[in-house]
């Protein structure tokens, strides 16, 4: 018997035997809600937030978050990652927010997180 198990977007299939006594199912999401670091309060979602919203982010003032609303207009975001393509926002940045943003989902980031030095 072959047995297809879907891990990260992928079909993997797999020898088991005819015999083994089948294991209860897994559900697996697609894409993973962001659920922030480890003792965070939530994420901010960079295609719904307001600006308000954004300026929690460690590193994201008003003039920052203004930028990513005006490049969201034009290009929503697929991935976190793309977020470095709104101007004055660079790598170092980005490692700075990447846990605490998401691109589906709800915004549930109501605290100001502390900037993280690096």
């Amino acid at each position: 018997m072959i047995a297809r198990v879907l891990i990260a977007g992928l079909i993997v299939a797999a020898s088991v035997p005819a015999s083994a006594e089948p294991a209860a199912p897994r559900t697996l999401p697609l894409v993973e809600a962001a659920a922030g670091p480890p003792g965070s309060d939530g994420v901010v979602n960079l295609n719904s937030a307001p600006e308000e919203k954004l300026t929690l982010l460690p590193g994201i003032g008003p003039a920052k978050a203004r930028a990513i609303l005006e490049h969201r207009r034009a290009h929503p975001f697929r991935r976190v990652d793309e977020l470095v393509k709104v101007k004055g926002i660079g790598r170092k940045l980005f490692g700075n927010v990447r846990h605490y943003v998401s691109v589906a989902g709800p915004t549930t980031l109501n605290m100001e997180v502390k900037s993280l030095r690096r």
